[in-house]
Protein backbone atom coordinates (compact mmCIF):
# COMPACT_ATOMS: atom_id res chain seq x y z
CA UNK A 1 0.00 0.00 0.00
CA UNK A 2 1.45 2.85 -0.77
CA UNK A 3 1.16 6.32 0.87
CA UNK A 4 -1.46 9.42 -0.27
CA UNK A 5 0.14 12.24 -0.72
CA UNK A 6 -2.81 15.21 -0.53
CA UNK A 7 -0.52 18.22 -0.97
CA UNK A 8 3.79 18.85 -0.18
CA UNK A 9 2.72 19.03 3.14
CA UNK A 10 2.69 15.69 3.23
CA UNK A 11 6.27 15.24 2.23
CA UNK A 12 8.70 14.38 4.94
CA UNK A 13 11.88 16.70 2.93
CA UNK A 14 9.37 19.45 3.35
CA UNK A 15 8.42 19.35 7.06
CA UNK A 16 12.01 18.48 7.65
CA UNK A 17 12.77 21.66 6.11
CA UNK A 18 10.22 23.45 7.24
CA UNK A 19 11.77 22.58 10.88
CA UNK A 20 15.07 23.99 9.73
CA UNK A 21 13.26 27.57 8.58
CA UNK A 22 11.76 27.70 12.25
CA UNK A 23 14.89 27.31 13.71
CA UNK A 24 16.24 29.81 11.41
CA UNK A 25 13.60 32.59 12.23
CA UNK A 26 14.30 32.00 15.98
CA UNK A 27 17.78 31.97 16.09
CA UNK A 28 18.44 35.00 13.67
CA UNK A 29 15.88 36.61 16.03
CA UNK A 30 18.86 36.61 18.46
CA UNK A 31 21.86 38.14 15.67
CA UNK A 32 22.92 41.94 16.43
CA UNK A 33 20.82 44.68 14.56
CA UNK A 34 23.12 45.21 11.69
CA UNK A 35 23.17 41.59 10.85
CA UNK A 36 18.86 42.46 9.81
CA UNK A 37 19.85 42.98 6.43
CA UNK A 38 22.64 40.64 6.24
CA UNK A 39 23.67 36.95 7.29
CA UNK A 40 19.82 37.51 9.46
CA UNK A 41 18.21 38.08 5.57
CA UNK A 42 20.12 35.79 3.63
CA UNK A 43 19.62 32.54 5.86
CA UNK A 44 15.99 33.51 6.19
CA UNK A 45 15.73 33.56 2.64
CA UNK A 46 17.48 29.98 2.36
CA UNK A 47 15.98 28.41 4.79
CA UNK A 48 12.63 29.75 2.83
CA UNK A 49 13.24 28.52 -0.79
CA UNK A 50 14.10 25.39 1.04
CA UNK A 51 10.54 24.40 1.37
CA UNK A 52 9.08 27.14 -1.47
CA UNK A 53 11.25 24.97 -4.00
CA UNK A 54 9.26 21.68 -3.01
CA UNK A 55 6.32 23.23 -2.98
CA UNK A 56 6.28 24.72 -6.11
CA UNK A 57 7.81 21.78 -7.49
CA UNK A 58 5.54 19.54 -5.94
CA UNK A 59 2.97 21.94 -8.54
CA UNK A 60 4.76 21.41 -11.54
CA UNK A 61 3.22 19.13 -14.43
CA UNK A 62 6.57 16.94 -14.99
CA UNK A 63 8.57 14.89 -13.01
CA UNK A 64 11.79 17.14 -14.54
CA UNK A 65 10.74 20.06 -13.46
CA UNK A 66 9.83 19.05 -10.05
CA UNK A 67 13.36 17.38 -9.45
CA UNK A 68 14.52 20.82 -11.00
CA UNK A 69 13.07 22.66 -8.31
CA UNK A 70 14.26 19.55 -5.90
CA UNK A 71 17.57 20.65 -6.78
CA UNK A 72 17.35 24.26 -6.56
CA UNK A 73 16.22 23.59 -2.89
CA UNK A 74 19.42 20.91 -2.18
CA UNK A 75 21.25 24.10 -2.98
CA UNK A 76 19.37 26.53 -0.98
CA UNK A 77 20.18 23.80 2.02
CA UNK A 78 24.08 23.94 1.23
CA UNK A 79 24.01 27.65 0.76
CA UNK A 80 22.15 27.57 4.34
CA UNK A 81 25.10 25.23 6.31
CA UNK A 82 27.36 27.79 4.02
CA UNK A 83 25.38 30.64 6.35
CA UNK A 84 25.56 28.86 9.60
CA UNK A 85 29.67 28.35 9.38
CA UNK A 86 29.59 32.66 9.00
CA UNK A 87 27.36 32.76 11.93
CA UNK A 88 29.69 30.63 13.97
CA UNK A 89 32.82 32.29 12.77
CA UNK A 90 30.74 35.79 14.04
CA UNK A 91 30.46 34.37 17.39
CA UNK A 92 26.46 34.51 17.03
CA UNK A 93 26.03 30.86 17.86
CA UNK A 94 28.16 28.25 19.43
CA UNK A 95 29.64 24.91 18.17
CA UNK A 96 27.71 22.56 19.73
CA UNK A 97 24.27 24.37 18.17
CA UNK A 98 25.75 24.91 14.83
CA UNK A 99 27.28 21.16 14.24
CA UNK A 100 23.18 20.38 15.87
CA UNK A 101 22.17 22.30 13.18
CA UNK A 102 24.50 20.92 10.00
CA UNK A 103 23.16 18.01 11.25
CA UNK A 104 19.86 18.41 11.00
CA UNK A 105 20.81 20.49 7.36
CA UNK A 106 22.22 17.40 6.01
CA UNK A 107 19.44 14.94 6.80
CA UNK A 108 17.10 16.96 5.02
CA UNK A 109 19.56 17.01 2.31
CA UNK A 110 19.64 13.20 2.24
CA UNK A 111 16.17 12.81 2.85
CA UNK A 112 15.32 15.40 -1.04
CA UNK A 113 17.90 13.07 -2.38
CA UNK A 114 15.80 10.50 -1.41
CA UNK A 115 13.19 12.45 -2.94
CA UNK A 116 14.72 12.93 -5.88
CA UNK A 117 15.48 9.43 -6.72
CA UNK A 118 12.04 8.63 -6.23
CA UNK A 119 10.72 11.01 -8.78
CA UNK A 120 13.86 10.01 -11.24
CA UNK A 121 12.81 6.59 -10.90
CA UNK A 122 8.79 7.42 -11.81
CA UNK A 123 9.40 9.86 -14.90
CA UNK A 124 11.20 6.76 -16.40
CA UNK A 125 8.28 4.32 -15.16
CA UNK A 126 5.68 7.21 -16.67
CA UNK A 127 7.38 7.41 -20.26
Amino acid sequence: MTKQYDDFRDLEVWNKCRDIRRKIWDVCKEFPGEEKYRLSDQMIRASRSSTACIAEGYGRYHYQENIQFCRQSRGSLYELIDHVDVALECEYLDNNYVESLTQEIKTAIRILNGYIKYLKVRKATKQ
